[in-house]
């Protein structure tokens, strides 16, 4: 099963946890990887599964390559594709604003008529706000803090990647 997966990473935590982590627990897929700096139309086009890896920042402010093709991402049209999403964030430091990111792109995508897989509960964070919260008890998709936890990310990322294998086995293929 072919799966796009696209993400952006300033300083190098994002770009770990998928070159470390994900891409081997994703061993089952065909993974293709693009940075998000380097999509084109085509990336959007020839997918119709997709990963985004987006890690946010300060007062819930987009990754800089996020933010430079945002307005080019609220414009895909996102009919028959289905996205999981997964984000950095610091819970504690910024603990106003924890993986905003993660429900800046998840409303992009509904809005756009996509579906969003791989919600993750909140119970196991600390935080007082977020924006990619679905309702009190999930997140559009798993929030990893490399800052304060990177000792739980494995571990969340193999239970994530098991939940999206049975999302896209039951539900579509």
């Amino acid at each position: 099963m072919k799966l796009k997966l696209i993400f952006g990473s300033d300083t190098g935590n994002t770009d770990f946890v998928v070159e470390t982590y994900l891409l081997y627990l994703l061993n089952s897929f065909e993974v293709e990887v693009t940075e998000v700096h380097k999509l084109v139309e085509k990336d959007w086009t020839d997918n119709s599964l997709f990963i985004l890896g987006i890690p946010t920042w300060y007062d819930g402010v987009l990754q800089s390559d996020w933010e430079d093709y945002f307005d080019e991402f609220k414009k895909i049209d996102f009919t028959e594709k289905t996205v999981a999403i997964f984000g950095l964030g610091d819970q504690i430091g910024y603990d106003e604003y924890f993986v905003d990111g993660i429900g800046i792109l998840a409303k992009v995508v509904l809005e756009n008529g996509g579906k969003v897989i791989g919600n993750w509960p909140t119970e196991d964070y600390s935080f007082a706000e977020s924006k990619a919260l679905v309702n009190e008890n999930y997140f559009y998709g798993l929030p990893i803090d490399q800052d304060n936890e990177d000792e739980l990310t494995l571990g969340r990322l193999e239970r994530w990647v098991g939940q999206l294998k049975n999302e896209i086995i039951h539900d579509r293929y």
